[in-house]
């Protein structure tokens, strides 16, 4: 593998194909479903049709004009990163950011590397004894994922294909209404775009947790749930009735110091959850909701959105 070559045909920074070379190495990779078998494993994992066909009009079939050899190394190594980190829990971006107009092989490549991934993960679940519901009411984050992006015209993918790592990594189960990703000493709370945010659904979903792993995962012991988001902001009691949702599910958390986080913009990061999109001007958003306002107001007042971090005890 000439790593100046192949960043050249595949459009990205030597320093990225170098870094999957690094972490790949000669680990095995896994092969991809048959594609006869792909449409109910799609439709189990919740992918948009639209999102659905792209994917099967790119399929990595032998042949294929679409997979130059250099978008195949990607792939087989991708999965290789991927699977090599089983069980790990940190962020792991499985590869570049490719130039995704150059059709539905570039467009999905990661996503053919999750549906690979698939039955690795699967075993290790099973491993643990985890339910079989759980695991595809995890991994059907991947169709929920592909839709957001898709209403974000593309925007939102590049952090979504890290984000996904987790899932198939078995670092991240969905239980009810929160995600929960084992990090350390503490369990990661995540807010799936699932509904709404209310005090029941959320004491439901964190009894569940506190019961499943210890069950699972009896060897890591933790000692607190934590957050880090936006909606831990203090800001917004300044716009939100104190019996809201978001209030409430802030009242859970004890918030750490403020410090403004490294590689991130909290104000990009409200766009993206609260408008999906990034490049609508302001006076353009929709204003239907009081959450909506509140983000639109705040901004054009010259302010700006933090991303805080809280926790509470297990």
């Amino acid at each position: 593998m000439d790593a100046v070559d192949t960043a050249a045909r595949l459009g990205v920074p030597v320093e990225e194909v170098e870094r999957v070379h690094r972490l790949a190495g000669d680990r095995p990779s896994a092969p991809l479903p048959a594609r006869a078998d792909a449409p109910a494993l799609l439709d189990r994992l919740a992918v948009p049709p639209d999102d659905a066909a792209e994917i099967l009009a790119g399929w990595p079939e032998s042949g294929s004009p679409q997979w130059t050899p250099e978008l195949r190394w990607l792939l087989d190594r991708s999965i290789a990163l991927v699977r090599a980190n089983l069980g790990g829990h940190g962020w792991l971006p499985p590869g570049p950011e490719l130039p995704r107009d150059r059709g539905p092989a570039w467009r999905h490549l990661y996503v053919y590397a999750y549906l690979a991934l698939v039955d690795v993960v699967m075993a290790y679940h099973r491993d643990h004894g985890i339910p079989g519901a759980v695991s595809w009411t995890t991994f059907a984050d991947i169709g929920r994922n592909l839709a957001i992006d898709r209403r974000m015209n593309g925007e939102g993918w590049p952090v979504m294909q890290s984000w996904l790592t987790l899932h198939m990594r078995g670092s991240l189960y969905e239980l009810g209404r929160l995600q929960y990703h084992r990090a350390g000493t503490t369990i990661d709370l995540h807010i799936p775009d699932s509904g709404p945010l209310t005090p029941e659904a959320i004491d439901t979903s964190l009894n569940e947790a506190r019961e499943f792993f210890p069950r699972h995962f009896p060897d890591e012991h933790y000692t607190a749930f934590a957050c880090g988001s936006w909606l831990l902001d203090p800001q917004l009691a300044e716009y939100l009735p104190e019996d809201s949702n978001i209030v409430r599910f802030q009242r859970r958390f004890e918030l750490e110091p403020y410090e403004q986080p490294e590689g991130l913009d909290p104000d990009v990061e409200v766009l993206r959850f609260v408008f999906r999109t990034l490049t609508t001007p302001l006076d353009a958003l929709p204003r239907r909701t009081l959450l909506q306002r509140a983000v639109i107001d705040h901004l054009t007042a010259g302010r700006h959105w933090q991303w805080r971090r809280g926790r509470f005890p297990r």
